[in-house]
């Protein structure tokens, strides 16, 4: 990659691999789409960089984002949480997890899948974007609020508009990278 990539991702060299690997790369897989919700529902008034620096403390909390062990889970697993895994210690967010994943398998029933459910609003394709620089890029979009309004709907927590389009530029159902970022035409 050359140092036109998208400047967020310049900061940190995990960021820069996060870039370079994954942000925007679509993402069909139920346990990785939850995987993205949950960090990003985690990341809400923090840094994306605290969230990856945690993300193996993350997937170990989590059962590696196993819906169905998951959602027999509750609040009174929160401190053990707290106590054995390097994640944000926030007792509503980790607590949302476990709503979350017995919101999801409902989601699977209804639809079929996590991922029929979610790519639905963006009409099962990548919506591409043009932006020349970081300041162009929208923190919600009309889908972000539409995506957001469903999820909580649906019993989600942590799922409000600028997270559902931080969710979806990670997990590729929008492509934000800048048109002058290498990864832009390859995510495509």
């Amino acid at each position: 990659m050359t140092e036109t990539t998208c400047a967020w991702a310049m900061k940190h060299p995990l960021e820069r691999s996060y870039h370079d690997s994954e942000w925007g790369v679509p993402v069909y897989d139920d346990q990785t789409l939850f995987e993205f919700l949950t960090l990003e529902g985690a990341q809400a008034g923090l840094s994306w960089i605290t969230i990856l620096k945690k993300r193996e403390g993350y997937r170990l909390a989590f059962l590696n984002y196993d819906l169905e062990k998951l959602a027999k889970l509750d609040e009174t697993d929160v401190p053990n949480i707290i106590e054995n895994f390097d994640i944000v210690r926030h007792k509503g967010k980790i607590a949302s997890v476990y709503g979350n994943a017995r919101a999801a398998i409902e989601l699977q029933k209804e639809f079929g899948s996590l991922s029929i459910a979610l790519w639905q609003f963006v009409g099962d394709r990548p919506v591409i974007n043009s932006w020349s620089s970081m300041d162009q890029v929208p923190a919600s979009t009309k889908i972000s609020k539409e995506m957001s309004k469903f999820l909580k709907k649906k019993g989600f927590k942590f799922v409000g508009e600028t997270i559902c389009y931080a969710f979806m530029q990670a997990t590729g159902m929008v492509n934000d990278h800048l048109i002058d970022c290498p990864k832009y035409f390859t995510n495509q």
